[in-house]
């Protein structure tokens, strides 16, 4: 069985950078929701009796999901119901696809709220000044400081998620600083 990195982290800390930055599988819930949104019937489906309001075609647009999300905080928790399950099977499929693999990372948000981590799973901590943070979350073309402050509201606080962690990634965003860190982690896990 291969080993399982979780990466942890703030939202735009560069989690998923890091993550393919270490040269093994990446198994990215972000990617996997996208996915979903875009080729899921039985997730579209499930989204529109639920938000009959807000979700009326197909593919899911994001932007209606982020104004259901927006109009209510209840809406975010029927989302996660349905977009969970999904991203679970996804994650099961990749496991099982990667198992001969020596290692492979779990880049997924909500890793210890959803309990996906396993008691043996090497827990890193990507960590960023918080002015680099907003910086580069601004940045991003659908940034929304409110939506940005409910999916923080539903996360663990990150002292939790660092204590939790067996390493840190100190996040400079550059390339050579992490590749550093990444060959010190993989040299203590092998």
């Amino acid at each position: 069985m291969a080993i399982r990195i979780g990466i942890l982290g703030d939202i735009g800390s560069g989690k998923s950078y890091v993550a393919n930055n270490f040269g093994y599988p990446v198994f990215n819930a972000d990617h996997e929701v996208s996915k979903l949104y875009k080729k899921n019937k039985k997730v579209f489906f499930q989204l529109k009796k639920k938000l009959p309001k807000y979700i009326d075609s197909f593919p899911v647009n994001k932007d209606k999901v982020s104004l259901a999300i927006l109009a209510n905080k209840t809406n975010l928790k029927k989302i996660i119901n349905i977009v969970h399950k999904e991203v679970q099977k996804k994650m099961t499929l990749f496991l099982e696809k990667n198992k001969r693999k020596k290692i492979v990372i779990l880049d997924i948000p909500l890793l210890l709220e959803n309990k996906i981590n396993k008691k043996n799973d090497v827990l890193i901590y990507v960590q960023s000044k918080n002015s680099e943070i907003l910086k580069r979350l601004h940045k991003r073309k659908n940034f929304n400081k409110k939506l940005f402050k409910i999916f923080k509201s539903i996360q663990l606080p990150l002292d939790y998620k660092k204590r939790k962690s067996k390493f840190i990634i100190k996040n400079n965003f550059t390339k050579k600083s992490i590749g550093k860190r990444i060959k010190y982690i993989l040299n203590e896990i092998n």
